[in-house]
């Protein structure tokens, strides 16, 4: 694929800065901190883009937008998650998370990192730009739905498109993938409560007892999907939390089960949980008791691309290595909410590399990440946004 000049600049600028998106990283990945509480990573942020001349607004209490004005035209938006995860780390590595019980275990500080290397290499390239860029460094990501706060306080309502970058473990270090269309599942966290009367487990006739319905619902919800949903529709509904009884000999007065709904299609989804509170209500009355179900936090609508803009990002990307077409995963991804307003694509980055022990998956202790190859994250993004914005390269 050839390059033009400004391309090759870019790349060029995006390997030499390897050494500091690296360093950025390891920083971050010392001192995690959870959703809406990265008040030490967001203040590193906003340090580094009033550096680098970017107008700098704080949003979504701990998030910051960095903007680029250059001139009229069209306005991107590029995007990085900043929020770490309730996991005790296992690696035993210099930049080993300092914070008991917290640590970086999906990557978002690898796309603070990669995204604060292309807000280099923007501002190193300032006058060959047009229009306007924004970096969205996001809280939140993680069950906090950072991103619904950032639209619904307006920063996208002069956005035309927008990308995402995220690190991926089960994709080879190097290779870039997206895909057209639904990538990304929705996520529907619920809770079952079913309310009985507990007592001695011994005389079981003397209770309602809420267990047994608790069993027979826990059992029924797989049948809501095999026997309501075409089987060529992928729908995961997992129930992996119940909370009943803290002895062998008690009855409980209630039992909660905890779970979450995954789909591609809000349609489908709501077909689901509508069967699933149909199917609480009548086993737990069946057995003389209520059975009640609950939406829990803020449920995320599925990641789908646009079809011209994820070609758009295989083509770019092509220009610094080797590009593939990502998966469907049913993993949830707030994302979702921007694509939701304006186009876009999310992008995954493989960082796996057996030779060095990169095996670990997303959210598991020992996760981490192939350093060398993130410049290549910082690299796409700026040539995403010279492409976009400069070469015009796609009319979406």
């Amino acid at each position: 694929m050839s390059l033009d000049p400004v391309e090759e600049e870019i790349i060029n600028a995006s390997k030499l800065l390897s050494d500091y998106i690296i360093k950025v990283r390891r920083d971050i990945h010392s001192y995690p901190e959870l959703r809406y509480e990265e008040y030490r990573t967001s203040k590193l942020v906003e340090e580094e883009l009033v550096r680098l001349g970017f107008q700098v607004t704080r949003a979504a209490d701990t998030g910051v937008v960095g903007i680029l004005r250059v001139s009229e035209g069209r306005t991107l938006a590029l995007r990085a998650d900043m929020d770490a995860l309730p996991i005790q780390e296992e690696n035993d590595v210099p930049y080993k998370s300092r914070v008991p019980g917290k640590m970086h275990a999906c990557g978002h500080d690898a796309h603070v990192a990669m995204l604060l290397g292309a807000a280099r290499v923007l501002s190193s390239i300032k006058g060959r730009l047009r229009g306007t860029v924004k970096l969205i460094f996001q809280p939140a990501e993680e069950g906090g739905a950072g991103a619904k706060k950032i639209v619904e306080e307006g920063f996208f309502d002069d956005v035309n498109a927008v990308f995402g970058i995220h690190v991926w473990s089960e994709l080879p270090s190097g290779v870039i993938a997206t895909r057209k269309g639904p990538m990304n599942a929705s996520s529907t966290s619920f809770a079952i409560k079913i309310k009985g009367l507990g007592g001695h487990a011994a005389h079981p006739e003397l209770t309602k007892d809420p267990t047994v319905p608790a069993v027979d619902i826990y059992n029924a919800i797989q049948k809501v999907v095999t026997r309501n949903i075409d089987p060529f529709t992928p729908v995961v509904v997992s129930t992996p939390r119940i909370e009943a009884s803290k002895a062998s000999n008690v009855i409980p007065d209630s039992v909660e089960i905890y779970g979450t709904l995954r789909a591609f299609d809000m349609s489908v989804r709501d077909r689901v949980l509508s069967r699933i509170e149909a199917v609480v209500r009548h086993y737990a009355a069946a057995w003389e008791c209520e059975g009640k179900l609950e939406i829990v936090g803020v449920p995320y609508p599925p990641v789908v691309n646009t079809p011209e803009l994820a070609d758009f990002v295989l083509k770019v990307a092509s220009k610094i290595g080797k590009t593939s077409e990502a998966p469907m995963s049913m993993g949830a991804e707030d994302f979702s909410f921007y694509l939701q307003k304006v186009p876009g694509a999310f992008i995954i980055l493989g960082t796996r590399n057996e030779s060095k022990g990169i095996v670990y998956p997303h959210h598991h202790p020992k996760f981490d990440v192939d350093e060398e190859v993130l410049w290549m994250g910082t690299a796409l993004h700026a040539l995403l946004a010279y492409n976009y914005l400069v070469k015009n390269s796609t009319q979406v």
